[in-house]
């Protein structure tokens, strides 16, 4: 049995050889059905472009997984816009992928128990997350690490023509915090 070496990281900054394996593992994803919304590879100077702007946006954190030393897998933990305060107490696990030949040695598990370590840290009390049906693989690491799916678009996706369903998932990472009750409640207003 050959013993590989695998490491969780977050990723702050893109060097050349970095982003040319995140590519290399995103192109083939992507062929294998598992790309993160493409469908087909985009040019490589677009994915480039894409992780390298992904690292600049203060409210995403992309993690990599590397095996043997090689980025072969990469997630991303998207913070929700500062304008939507109602929604502030949730965070979105987006972009999961790991490249085919990486697979088995427990780099996707990883990688989502290092975006609820970094969502929790930061205070959020919800992680959702949502992908197509056809992502099977996905939907059962999820589920095994406790997300609760609670609801199915049955147009979610339109691949070859054909409306593929996608599934909503969340979980719950702390409980609520308790709010201070006021003393006043029940004094008649005047």
């Amino acid at each position: 049995m050959t013993v590989v070496n695998t490491v969780i990281e977050p990723l702050l900054e893109v060097f050349d050889e970095d982003l040319e394996d995140l590519c290399d593992a995103a192109e083939s994803a992507i062929l294998d059905g598992g790309g993160f919304g493409w469908l087909r590879p985009p040019p490589r100077a677009v994915l480039g472009r894409y992780f390298r702007g992904v690292i600049m946006v203060p409210e995403r954190h992309l993690f990599v997984g590397r095996l043997d030393g090689r980025i072969a897998a990469s997630v991303q933990l998207q913070e929700p816009p500062r304008n939507n305060e109602a929604q502030a107490h949730a965070a979105l696990l987006t972009t999961l992928f790991v490249a085919p030949w990486a697979r088995g040695h427990g780099i996707s598990r990883r990688l989502v128990q290092s975006v609820e370590e970094l969502a929790t840290e930061l205070g959020y009390l919800m992680l959702n997350l949502d992908l197509r049906s056809t992502q099977t693989a996905a939907i059962q690491i999820y589920e095994a690490q406790g997300f609760t799916r609670w609801g199915t678009n049955p147009a979610y996706a339109l691949v070859d023509g054909k409306f593929v369903e996608g599934h909503y998932y969340s979980k719950q990472l702390r409980e609520l915090p308790k709010t201070k009750k006021s003393r006043n409640r029940n004094k008649p207003a005047k």
